[in-house]
């Protein structure tokens, strides 16, 4: 979408929304979404404060440094360059006079962090000329959560990558448990990468494979330094994600759990099932919602899978949220499917992806974590699992 096109589009939601306008600002790359959003390239420098205001109704307006005066030259609309803090001041007054609710990066309370980018001072600024500033939470969702259907095909090969690599990396640890060869967590993890750079993909962070107690810790990761060796009878689970090595790529994220004996102990199968009923929990509150073109926000979703676990007893167990937004970043800047560690109340974007990986984490025991990802067609009514859907524990 061009620049003009962009913003003709922002003044239609803007609508929507009744705001009178978004004030996007940014200091020194504080503002990554503002950034995203302008679409200004990483390697720019940004060392002074800018604004871009996009009235719903008029006129876009660029307030910059006289320093940096071309920042948003690539944008439509007039620019107003000032030196002096008084002459920045002087041009806010000016583009707010008469408006009264605003949207910028900011979120009251702090209650969803991942969209609070502007700084409590420059709000305060802000409110100071008499407007009253809201969030710009569900608004920029649209501007930087929803994919393009080049997107949606990289995102579908990544998973594709996921499924098949974790497939044989299960062979390859069943291969050596049963030659008798030494292996570690750290190996698998190593095999992964290798395979994701065989099938062109990268990772921003190393996958995860965990033994035993390891699978406890939801952000345990091996090295080359700590890597348990794996051993018949062991439980061991498998977090891993990728995106295509390719300009814009999106992530796939799964999780998938084994044991390295005939059978799984009794307790690890009833979590399993624990675990499985909640992710399914999930996805079937989301069909239900969206079958009856309803709205739904990401805590709905979460609260919807993590009484599945409350009921069984282990909620105090359940100690993340049950999935977060995907995009060009494994947490990428959408709606998460959060009532635990915030409550996310933006709603879920036809076009937009996210995951859902409900866990209980028994220290010192084992912890047990389905992910698969979710994808919300465009036309918000229907929906597409990706990346395989685990119904059995894997048997090695």
């Amino acid at each position: 979408m061009k620049p003009s096109q962009k913003v003709q589009d922002i003044k239609q939601s803007l609508e929507i929304f009744n705001y009178d306008g978004w004030l996007l600002y940014d200091f020194r790359k504080t503002n990554p979404l503002a950034c995203k959003i302008l679409e200004i390239p990483a390697e720019k420098m940004l060392t002074r404060r800018f604004f871009y205001w996009i009235p719903r109704q008029g006129e876009p307006i660029k307030i910059v440094h006289s320093i940096e005066a071309n920042v948003l030259e690539h944008l439509p609309g007039k620019s107003m360059t000032y030196s002096s803090w008084q002459e920045l001041d002087s041009h806010l007054e000016t583009i707010l006079k008469g408006f009264r609710k605003i949207a910028m990066e900011y979120s009251p309370g702090n209650a969803i962090p991942y969209v609070s980018k502007v700084d409590a001072g420059t709000v305060e600024k802000i409110r100071g000329f008499g407007v009253e500033v809201v969030s710009s939470a569900d608004l920029l969702q649209k501007y930087t959560s929803v994919w393009t259907e080049k997107q949606l095909d990289m995102h579908l090969e990544a998973a594709d990558v996921l499924d098949t690599s974790v497939n044989r990396a299960w062979r390859w640890i069943a291969s050596h448990l049963k030659d008798g060869a030494t292996i570690t967590e750290y190996d698998v993890q190593q095999f992964l990468l290798e395979e994701f750079e065989k099938h062109g993909c990268v990772s921003q962070d190393p996958p995860i494979c965990a033994v035993n107690a390891h699978s406890a810790d939801p952000h345990y990761s091996p090295s080359d330094k700590r890597g348990e060796i794996i051993k018949k009878g062991d439980f061991i689970l498998i977090d891993l994600w990728c995106k295509r090595k390719l300009p814009q790529a999106v992530y796939a994220d799964i999780t998938r759990v084994g044991v390295a004996a005939p059978h799984a102990s009794e307790k690890i199968e009833k979590i399993f099932n624990i675990i499985k009923k909640a992710r399914d929990a999930a996805i079937m509150f989301l069909r239900n919602r969206l079958s009856q073109d309803l709205p739904v926000m990401g805590w709905e979703i979460d609260q919807a899978c993590r009484d599945v676990i409350i009921d069984a007893g282990y909620g105090k167990y359940f100690t993340h949220r049950t999935g977060h937004s995907i995009g060009e970043q494994d947490h990428g800047d959408g709606a998460n499917i959060d009532n635990f560690e915030t409550q996310d109340l933006r709603h879920l974007l036809p076009g937009s992806c996210f995951s859902i990986e409900p866990g209980i984490y028994l220290p010192g025991e084992f912890g047990i974590r389905l992910e698969h990802d979710v994808y919300i067609e465009g036309d918000g009514k229907n929906f597409r699992v990706t990346g395989g859907t685990q119904e059995e524990i894997v048997i090695l």
